[in-house]
């Protein structure tokens, strides 16, 4: 149950991040989320790969142990 809320969290960061990321290269005037950050279009795009980056990292780390813990039982 732990690591599937894990995973979840993780989904949403990879959807949230990969989404403002193409919609920053379609549009580059729309930051969205990000709006707020200063560095213009160059940080708010790194700031969005990072998020998808750290998303998928969290999702595999917590699909990983869900599997061992699986195993275990």
């Amino acid at each position: 149950m732990k690591y599937g809320i894990f995973q979840g969290l993780g989904m949403v960061l990879l959807v949230l991040g990969t989404q403002g990321a193409i919609r920053q290269l379609v549009d580059h005037d729309d930051a969205g989320l990000l709006g707020w950050l200063p560095g213009g279009f160059a940080a708010s795009v790194t700031v969005y790969l990072l998020a998808a980056v750290a998303g998928v990292a969290v999702a595999g780390w917590a699909h990983g142990k869900a599997k061992a813990v699986g195993r275990r039982r």
